[in-house]
């Protein structure tokens, strides 16, 4: 009975992560169709109401789902397809509403023009603190699951830990554009939280770089303490690439 039950909470959890790897593709394909749109249209790579936003929330969406899913597989989490189903339907709703948003013409974030526009910006803030809490639970379980490698333990964690940093940069962006967008300087909203779009987006693919990293290495012959210097050095120059970002910000 207890075997039965074990292959039945596996077959859900592949069948979830095989959706997210899915849905991952959809949202990346349709960042690289924006960027064929973008291209071909002559069309402005700057403002709010650009085919650039659609492009970049489908390329990071994608590869931040795909990111996920993969290196969360390697962790003991309870409730695993709860929360890697919830990122999964809140990154579909995230690209979708900005894209939407831009092929109206209208600004998805910080918009409060119309009771829709309102209700847009509204939902892709709930969206964000959906992501969060769900990233802090993959984040917690990196701390708690027995078994892996020196240098597989350490990445994920990195990554995970930089993930979360990119969620609270994301927050900030938010928290400050709202205000500026409620106090009457909607452009002035759009500038400030333009600012930290560097730093959101190197500390948003950590999670992807770092433990692929390490899953490569333990291909190598290399013995597991070279692994996890190498991983610790990746982290460090991974460090330093997110104080990078943060200066050019």
């Amino acid at each position: 009975m207890a075997l039965a039950l074990h292959d039945t909470v596996r077959t859900r959890a592949r069948t979830v992560e095989r959706v997210a790897y899915v849905v991952a593709a959809v949202l990346f394909t349709s960042g690289l169709v924006h960027l064929v749109v973008l291209v071909a249209s002559g069309a402005t790579w700057e403002g709010p109401v650009s085919y650039r936003k659609a492009m970049t929330f489908g390329l990071s969406f994608g590869l931040t789902l795909a990111g996920v899913a993969w290196a969360t597989s390697f962790l003991t989490v309870r409730r695993r397809n709860l929360l890697l189903g919830a990122f999964t339907v809140v990154s579909v709703v995230e690209v979708a509403l900005v894209t939407m948003q831009v092929w109206r013409g209208v600004p998805s974030h910080f918009n409060f023009e119309t009771g829709f526009d309102s209700a847009v910006s509204v939902s892709l803030a709930a969206g964000g603190a959906v992501i969060i809490v769900t990233v802090l639970g993959f984040a917690t379980a990196a701390w708690r699951t027995p078994n892996l490698s020196p240098s597989m333990t350490f990445a994920l964690r990195f990554g995970l830990v930089v993930l979360v940093a990119a969620m609270a940069v994301g927050a900030v962006m938010i928290a400050d554009g709202v205000a500026l967008a409620r106090g009457g300087q909607p452009q002035l909203a759009y500038t400030t939280a333009g600012a930290l779009k560097p730093v959101h987006a190197v500390t948003l693919h950590a999670v992807l770089v770092v433990p692929a990293l390490a899953w490569l290495m333990r291909r190598t012959s290399w013995p597991e303490r070279r692994r996890t210097r190498a991983i610790q050095a990746a982290a460090l120059a991974y460090t330093l690439l997110i104080a990078g970002a943060v200066v050019v910000s």
